[in-house]
């Protein structure tokens, strides 16, 4: 089934489980119906299937049920990139597995993840490119089967040994044949194996919790021996092992995936294909395979993934991205913030986005923000923090609304800069630093780049996205847009020097270009008389061959060959869709080599990296995005369908009465400080 693809009623096969947790757990529930099954209580007739949760303690009750009426039997799982947080402690997953055959770590008979790797040709090279691609992108992101551990934790030095802790009695343990003593007898092989080198216990996510007991406790710790129960990143572990002890956790997996060769003591699905050093013998897996292969079947080729703002079956990449959105904001927020220099109606928007995991505290100024005491951290609204360190700078995104800011529509995305913000060149932002970055990321990591460039084109997505008017005819020859700015904006204020107004703008386009058809486009916000920035229309004419007033932005592109610029954002559109852009102040997107700057450029923009380089660092990377719908933290792509769409809720009409108000008093410079 492709993503997206729901089966009909009619096609949808009946499961009849006995496990209250399929009725309880939505989606769990949502998952096997996009996949086809239609849940039910009762016996199974002919051609029903009976569903049971893995080797759960309630398993049996299906088990005997799929045996006196000879039905067949689909075990149900977690797949292996899970939540933020364990299904104990709430958090719903974001995939299953569906096996029926049996359970991936019961190697007492195949089940059909073990098929797949003992049969699956897994050599297509562009499904071994997705494998790799995703677990580059896993230790990038550092996620794992449960995500809410902190990557800021330091790890122990190296070099280090270490042992995996599970749960008492897990499932894929006692289907093993494991036990407490192969704890202690795999603790005892850590210990004499290694020439006396420190032994690191990681305790399971679960344990931390308080959720079950696991193998390990105070009493095993010693000079040589530490338990790790601190929330750090196993990938950090990992990197400063220099052997690792498991007998099935999933860890053992990434392990592979990291460069170890795991010793293993039961019997995971990971174990048998000569990427590990087993315990137990396991001659039905003679097969040899590489981490990628391995990777290929158990994540991309055997889960069902499952996207829960679009509310559909899904790749594995998308699954990535959703949890990579979940796992950010809850590393970044889990702490609180103090927040300040926000307007009452930026304050519903701002809690929604960061205020889920602690709600956010309001300060009247960034001196009292940093002063709370509380813990959290600082955050302004980026044009009233001013020169004051410390502090989290908060801006719109480059990937906004359907409609204007100074409308009081609430934005999709935000940025927060812990070190300047993105238009205030005259000091690095987080952004530069992303940007440099991402210019010597290989180039598998900059696919999705390059596919959200092409959707950003094909469904024209602007910053706005403000239906406008078609266009006029427009008189031949070389076309130059010069799009208008609210001009006491914040990026001319501290990114312009020699040119900063429109006006000043507009006769630097002609006397540069004498010849050209200049097509000036003012900017919504000053054509709604909300801000800033109108030229007398007979200036204006004098200079520019044709003035478009509301004019679709994305449609005008299409028509020219050059866009001229003081810093405005529709000079990175115009770079996504191949339109060279000359820039007279100093945007982001300017200094990096793709542009011809005729401003000021900071030194420190050395980089050169591609257009998808800069795409990864601007659109994916720097800003958060929220589902409008859903109201979770989002990747991209997920706003990028809502704005296409225009599937979003309306303002309310006391946001409408507050814009109103707003613009009658525009020309007064307080409203804006």
């Amino acid at each position: 089934m492709t993503p997206g693809d729901t089966a009909g009623a009619d096609a949808r096969r009946p499961l009849y489980v006995y496990n209250g947790g399929f009725l309880t757990q939505r989606r769990v529930r949502r998952i096997l119906h996009l996949a086809g099954w239609d849940i039910r209580l009762g016996l199974p007739g002919p051609g029903a299937t009976v569903g049971v949760w893995g080797h759960s303690p309630t398993a049996h009750r299906g088990e005997a049920v799929a045996r006196r009426r000879g039905a067949p039997l689909l075990r149900i799982e977690d797949a292996f990139l899970r939540s933020v947080h364990p299904g104990r402690a709430g958090s719903p997953p974001l995939g299953l597995a569906l096996d029926t055959s049996g359970a991936h770590y019961d190697a007492s008979t195949p089940s059909d993840l073990e098929t797949l790797l003992a049969t699956h040709p897994l050599d297509d090279t562009p499904l071994l490119d997705r494998a790799r691609a995703a677990i580059a992108t896993l230790r990038a992101a550092e996620l794992s089967k449960y995500t809410g551990f902190d990557p800021a934790l330091p790890v122990p030095d190296a070099p280090y040994v270490l042992v995996i802790d599970q749960t008492r009695g897990d499932a894929s343990i006692t289907r093993s044949g494991a036990g407490p003593d192969t704890f202690a007898r795999m603790l005892g092989d850590a210990l004499t194996n290694h020439g006396g080198l420190p032994v690191l216990i990681k305790t399971h996510p679960e344990t931390q919790g308080g959720h079950r007991p696991g193998h390990y406790g105070p009493q095993h710790s010693s000079a040589q021996v530490r338990l790790i129960s601190d929330a750090v990143s196993p990938w950090q572990l990992l990197e400063g092992a220099v052997a690792v002890y498991t007998v099935s956790s999933q860890l053992g997996f990434e392990a592979i995936l990291s460069g170890h060769r795991p010793r293993v003591y039961g019997t995971p699905f990971y174990a048998g294909w000569d990427l590990t050093t087993d315990d137990i013998a396991l001659p039905r897996r003679g097969r040899r395979l590489t981490a990628a292969q391995l990777f290929a079947a158990a994540m991309i080729l055997y889960p069902t993934w499952y996207d829960p703002c679009r509310d559909r079956l899904c790749q594995l990449e998308d699954a990535i991205a959703q949890l990579q959105a979940e796992t950010r904001a809850w590393r970044e927020d889990r702490y609180g913030y103090v927040a300040a220099g926000m307007r009452m109606w930026k304050r519903g928007a701002l809690q929604r986005f960061y205020g889920t995991e602690r709600p956010l505290r309001f300060a009247p100024d960034p001196a009292a923000a940093r002063a709370d005491g509380s813990g959290r951290r600082a955050m302004a609204w980026a044009g009233k923090a001013g020169d004051a360190e410390g502090i989290l700078r908060v801006e719109d995104g480059f990937l906004r609304s359907r409609g204007l800011g100074a409308s009081l529509v609430p934005p999709l995305s935000l940025v927060a800069d812990d070190l300047g913000i993105y238009y205030h060149p005259t000091r690095e932002s987080r952004l530069e630093r992303l940007i440099a970055a991402a210019a010597t990321l290989p180039p598998a990591r900059l696919t999705r780049a390059e596919r959200l460039i092409a959707d950003l084109v094909r469904l024209g997505v602007t910053k706005y996205n403000l239906a406008g008017q078609p266009l006029p005819d427009l008189p031949p020859g070389h076309r130059i847009l010069v799009p208008g700015q609210v001009e006491d904006d914040a990026s001319i204020r501290t990114g312009c020097d020699a040119v900063a107004t429109n006006l000043g703008l507009l006769q630097a386009a002609r006397a540069a270009n004498p010849d050209a058809v200049i097509l000036f486009k003012p900017h919504p916000d000053v054509e709604a008389g909300l801000r800033t920035g109108a030229i007398p229309e007979a200036e204006a004419r004098e200079l520019a061959d044709m003035i478009l007033t509301r004019a679709d932005p994305v449609a005008l592109l299409a028509q020219v060959q050059e866009v001229w610029t003081m810093t405005s954002l529709l000079g990175f559109e115009a770079l996504l869709r191949g339109v060279p852009v000359t820039c007279l102040g100093t945007p982001f997107y300017a200094g990096w080599g793709l542009t011809t700057d005729l401003g000021r450029v900071p030194a420190r923009r050395q980089a050169r990296p591609g257009l998808p380089a800069l795409v990864q660092a601007a659109l994916i990377d720097y800003p958060r995005y929220r589902d409008p719908v859903t109201g979770l933290p989002c990747p991209v792509e997920v706003a990028v369908d809502r704005l296409a769409t225009g599937a979003i809720p309306a303002p309310g009409p006391a946001n409408r009465a507050l814009s109103k108000l707003q613009g009658l008093f525009a020309s007064q410079s307080w409203l804006w400080r």
